[in-house]
C-alpha cells in the first residue's frame, strides 16, 4: 500500500467514525444536551478570550504599545 492510499483509507475511516459519533450524539437526548452545553460554553467563554488575546497581540505588534 502506498502512502497516498494509506492516507486516503485513514481519512475515510476517520470521517466514517466522526459521522457515526455525530449520529449517536444527535439521537441520544442526554448527549445532545451535553454537546449543546459545551458549544455554548465555547462560544461564550473561550472564543471571546482567544479573540481578546489576539487583538491585544495585534495592537502590541503594531507598535502602539501595551493597552
Amino acid at each position: 500500500m502506498t502512502e497516498d492510499n494509506a492516507r486516503k483509507v485513514a481519512n475515510t475511516m476517520l470521517t466514517a467514525a466522526a459521522v457515526g459519533v455525530a449520529i449517536v450524539i444527535l439521537r441520544t437526548p442526554s448527549l445532545r444536551r451535553l454537546a449543546v452545553g459545551l458549544a455554548v460554553s465555547a462560544v461564550t467563554g473561550s472564543i471571546p478570550a482567544w479573540l481578546s488575546r489576539e487583538l491585544q497581540s495585534a495592537w502590541v505588534d503594531s507598535r502602539h504599545g501595551a493597552l
